[in-house]
């Protein structure tokens, strides 16, 4: 009896494996030019910015003056929705722990994790319940 390869790949590659795309394409950094609450925003853009910039070129980055509002953060994504941070009265160190926040997520919509585990394939053993089987002799 001769044993045969398997024609077909048993399991298939999905969610991108092997390719990473950044979810974050575009960031707005909105600050005031004399407004006390953008200090912190003022000295992140004129220091830690460029670097930023400079580290991540996939993602679009605009500078835009508001005037008589606090600075804000907003990160667009690919998938079309947008998040938004105020970074009033913080350290521009503060400030780019906030943009990284902003640029390692997924653009998603916060929601309640019911199941620690997703997945598309279901179980080959089924749900499990304590009422299934003999159960247990005491």
């Amino acid at each position: 009896m001769t044993v045969l390869a398997i024609k077909t790949l048993v399991s298939t590659g999905r969610n991108g494996v092997g390719a990473f795309i950044l979810q974050c394409k575009k960031m707005d950094f909105h600050y005031c030019d004399w407004a006390g609450s953008s200090k912190g925003m003022n000295g992140f853009i004129k220091s830690a910015l460029p670097e930023f910039a400079a580290a991540h070129p996939q993602i679009e980055i605009t500078v835009s003056p508001r005037p008589s509002k606090h600075p804000v953060i907003i990160g667009h994504y690919i998938n079309g929705n947008q998040k938004s941070i105020c970074v009033r009265n913080l350290e521009p160190l503060q400030i780019l722990k906030k943009v990284e926040l902003l640029r390692d997520a997924s653009g998603q919509k916060l929601k309640k994790v019911r199941k620690p585990v997703q997945s598309i394939n279901d179980s080959v053993r089924g749900v499990w319940s304590p009422y299934h089987g003999e159960g247990m002799k005491v």
